[in-house]
């Protein structure tokens, strides 16, 4: 029989499990009730049985097997469930149904903001397609200062880190605004590109909401720039069957409704939906992210795949990679997307759960990555050698040096934990720790080199 001490801490003990319980989406607060039963009567046959509270608890726990086999329990039974839980919030106490629908209606209202926002410059003469560098070197500031409005906001950030976060927008928009681009030139795309990347980051630091520095919050992050393109994707589809939809139906009474939706209907919801997407992302948290390690282990190893048949063409025909722009832009894209997935499986993954196969592929995607890296990095420098210095060559560079530099110390890592010399939390905290890295030179790209090669 439990003492008074020991029943209270028992009760606190069950209070925890039963709040990590409930983050999962598949599983209601009746669910939870019936698996909190079942867990006491378990204890008490096992503290009746001659064991102390903490170890029948503890007992009690890992025979009814790990959260995620329980939400995947009853998500299989309860599938209508959790198919209306990526639209309707469940259910919960009052005040906290009005918070969420007060950050509904705020995402809406920002989703919509972004998208007029879309349509402002043509009040000032610009035009999607007669200016289209414009609009690439803007489009990140028409919707990720929303964004981070949105979640500081949400996570109730101090002024100073406002201002701080409102400071980089305007020197953003300063640069791709101010700067004497030419027309089509190779700065202004680089500055289209890499002007996304380091604003994303300032993104990240309003997500965090004071928590940026821990490797938690920086985790927290990565799943949520993971989840926020599954959601994105979903929208996407959704929005180009529609697109096809609305095509079909009014061409079948002579109207044509292509140049609304290339208009308005195509970039403004382009726009307005990475606020929808990112509300979807916090408000079904659980919903969309036991699909990332499904994900994950299902393109490991064909990226590994990939990459290794890669290699082997090179070793086997003796030629080196073309390092023409277009070529170049596939290739980093190629070795982002290996990136994407060593970091969402980092998030995704236990970090108390010791190597396994998985973890072996792993570790030979990113030494395949490695290397693929270093061919390119031979290559960008041959062609700096022979025709000389351009901006894509040196931002290529520089954007293959920093992968490289990740990947090194990232396979090292891995190594030892495959090899049990090391822990998973080191990987963890690498890969974290370096996404500053990514933002730097991207801030680097866009504010130095416009003017370091004559805004050409």
């Amino acid at each position: 029989m439990a003492t008074a001490p020991e029943s209270t801490a028992l009760d606190d003990q069950v209070a925890q499990w039963r709040s990590y319980l409930r983050r999962r989406q598949a599983i209601q607060a009746v669910d939870v009730a019936e698996l909190e039963d079942h867990l006491r009567e378990q204890i008490a046959r096992l503290v009746a049985a001659g064991l102390a509270v903490d170890e029948a608890f503890l007992v009690a726990v890992k025979r009814m097997g790990s959260l995620d086999a329980l939400s995947r329990e009853f998500a299989r039974e309860h599938s209508a469930r959790l198919w209306k839980q990526l639209v309707l919030a469940p259910a919960g106490p009052r005040g906290a149904d009005a918070r969420t629908a007060t950050e509904a209606v705020v995402a809406f209202g920002l989703g919509v903001s972004a998208a007029v926002g879309v349509k402002v410059p043509e009040l000032f003469g610009m035009h999607l397609h007669e200016d289209a560098g414009f609009y690439a070197r803007n489009v990140a500031l028409l919707v990720l200062p929303l964004l981070a409005g949105y979640f500081a906001w949400l996570r109730k950030l101090d002024d100073r880190t406002v201002r701080w976060i409102g400071a980089a927008f305007v020197v953003a928009a300063v640069v791709a605004n101010v700067f004497p681009f030419a027309r089509g030139g190779s700065t202004e795309r680089l500055v289209a590109l890499h002007l996304p990347i380091a604003l994303w980051l300032v993104v990240g630091i309003a997500y965090a909401g004071g928590r940026w520095h821990a490797v938690a919050g920086r985790m927290d992050f990565v799943r949520f720039t993971g989840e926020l393109f599954i959601y994105y994707v979903l929208i996407a589809l959704g929005g180009g069957v529609l697109t096809a939809f609305l095509a079909v139906t009014f061409g079948a009474i002579g109207v044509d409704v292509e140049p609304f939706g290339e208009a308005w209907l195509l970039p403004c919801g382009a726009v307005g939906a990475v606020l929808v997407a990112s509300w979807l992302v916090e408000a079904k948290q659980g919903v969309i992210e036991n699909m990332a390690p499904v994900l994950t282990k299902l393109f490991t190893p064909l990226f590994t795949a990939a990459l290794v048949a890669f290699l082997a063409t090179v070793v086997w025909t003796g030629r080196g990679i073309d390092v023409e722009r277009n070529v170049l832009i596939a290739f980093d894209l190629l070795l982002v997307v290996v990136l994407g997935l060593l970091l969402y499986s980092v998030s995704a993954r236990d970090p108390d759960a010791p190597p396994g196969a998985f973890d072996a592929m792993q570790l030979a995607l990113v030494v395949s990555a490695l290397l693929a890296d270093g061919v390119a990095l031979w290559a960008i420098a041959a062609r700096i050698h022979e025709f000389g210095f351009t901006p894509n060559r040196v931002a290529a560079l520089g954007e293959n040096v920093v992968l490289m530099a990740n990947l090194a110390w990232a396979a090292v890592l891995s190594l030892r934990f495959v090899a049990g010399r090391g822990s998973f939390a080191e990987v963890e905290r690498w890969q974290t720790a370096y996404l500053p890295v990514y933002a730097a030179w991207a801030a680097i790209v866009v504010v130095v080199f416009p003017p370091l090669f004559g805004y050409g």
